[in-house]
This record gives C-alpha cells, sequence and structure tokens, in this order.
C-alpha cells in the first residue's frame, strides 16, 4: 500500500501557512486522535458501534487529507470485528 504523509502536511499548510511547528503539532494530534479512534474498534460492542467507529476515523482522515486512510476506514465499515482490519489501520497511521 502506499501512503503519502506529504498530503497530510500539505493540506496542514494549506490551513496554516507556511509554520513548521504547528504543522508538526497538528500533525501529532491527527495522530492521536486516529490512534483513539481506532481504539473505538476494539471496544466495539455491537455492529452499529463497529460502523460508527468506522465513519468516525473515516471523517477524521477526511478533515486531514489523508485519503488512504479515509479509504481504508470505509473498508472497515463491512467488516465488523474483524481483528485483521484493526491491525491494519494501526498500520496505516503508523506509516502517517
Amino acid at each position: 500500500m502506499a501512503y503519502d504523509p506529504g498530503a497530510i502536511d500539505a493540506t496542514l499548510a494549506a490551513a496554516v501557512g507556511d509554520e513548521p511547528g504547528l504543522i508538526a503539532e497538528l500533525r501529532a494530534a491527527f495522530v492521536e486522535s486516529a490512534e483513539k479512534a481506532i481504539d473505538a474498534f476494539e471496544t466495539a460492542g455491537s455492529d452499529e458501534a463497529w460502523r460508527l467507529a468506522a465513519a468516525r476515523l473515516k471523517g477524521l482522515a477526511a478533515s486531514f487529507g489523508a485519503v488512504r486512510l479515509m479509504s481504508l476506514a470505509s473498508e472497515a465499515a463491512t467488516a465488523p470485528g474483524n481483528a485483521d482490519v484493526v491491525r491494519t489501520l494501526r498500520r496505516a497511521v503508523a506509516r502517517l
């Protein structure tokens, strides 16, 4: 899978300008939020909770221009309870 961490930086730069420190801070906040969103998959007690976790992650990814993560979140919505999906999502976020 190809990941483009530069896309996130470009999205952030468009929002805040040429502020490397702020971009780094926002990127870290995004990664932390994405990790918490993925945690919701592991605690989902129903298919509906799983789909809600997927929707939240997809929305978060969309707001930061993380297109591949958006796609993975969409795919995750169709596989409730699949631990492999969670591992794939965690690897994707780690590569950002």
